[in-house]
């Protein structure tokens, strides 16, 4: 996922390490997953677009949502054990992280899909295994924190000051996040709901990243065609391999660019 977990989780256990370059033509996570990366230099993978586009023009700029647009403002397990003491949890922080590490990594019902609509049912299994409580108004009351700007903060302090220089310049924006529908919600909260054109949101568009839908489906919403499309995101899999599979261009958070700034002059405007 974007991962919504690993980042609530407040985990720094995903590497960040520098994407491979793989041998043409592996550049879906398809191939990807069981390619082995050059020992020396290939081809660059935008020379690659260029071989399949012409000329890279990026019209429009995706952005992830956890872990690269927002941040949680503090671990799950502190949270969950705060907000749950006056319900009669009792498992300490360490416990509460190592059953919720153990839920999330099981599989869920029939479906891929995690965030449906709201998410409710997939979040009270969570939280019920995590904390061993079941009370309805502990879960409400979690649930509805995590709505709200105390939960959350922006990841990138100077965010609107470029995405307010982009879309003067006509590259439009949006938001491409694995998420339930309280995403629009938050992002009202956190006061940069209008600096986007669309939000696709996997509860919405019933796929979620790497899914190629989620991608295409934000490029439509935008009216851009993905190869004038470049994404962001902090998760190689789900972001990179994700966007590449739909044909847009993509950037690794931390690792290809380290802000929006930077972001906004590899597209080639100035802030």
């Amino acid at each position: 996922m974007a991962l919504i977990a690993a980042r609530i989780l407040g985990s720094n256990s995903r590497p960040a390490v520098a994407l491979h370059r793989w041998q043409w033509p592996a550049y879906s996570s398809a191939s990807a997953a069981v390619a082995e990366p050059e020992t020396t230099e290939v081809k660059d993978y935008a020379d690659y677009r260029r071989s399949l586009y012409g000329q890279i023009t990026h019209k429009a700029l995706l952005v992830d949502a956890v872990g690269t647009l927002v941040l949680p403002s503090q671990p799950m397990a502190q949270i969950y054990r705060k907000i749950g003491e006056k319900y009669g949890v009792e498992y300490s922080e360490d416990e509460i992280l190592f059953r919720y590490r153990r839920a999330y990594g099981q599989p869920w019902g029939k479906s891929r899909l995690r965030y449906v609509n709201d998410g409710r049912p997939f979040w009270q299994y969570i939280v019920s295994y995590s904390t061993g409580c079941s009370d309805p108004q502990y879960f409400e009351e979690l649930y509805n924190y995590y709505t709200t700007d105390k939960a959350w903060h922006l990841n990138d302090t100077g965010a609107e000051e470029v995405f307010r220089a982009l879309r003067e310049s006509g590259v439009k924006l949006a938001v491409v996040s694995n998420f339930d529908t309280r995403l629009r919600p938050l992002l009202r909260a956190l006061n940069c709901d209008n600096w986007f054109d669309a939000v696709a949101v996997s509860a919405e568009v019933a796929a979620e990243k790497p899914n190629p839908t989620i991608f295409l489906k934000a490029c439509e919403l935008l009216d851009v065609k993905p190869e004038d499309a470049v994404h962001v995101g902090d998760d190689r899999r789900n972001d990179i391999w994700g966007a590449r599979d739909a044909g847009c261009d993509a950037w690794l958070w931390g690792s290809d660019v380290h802000s929006f700034k930077e972001v906004a002059q590899r597209i080639g405007v100035q802030v």
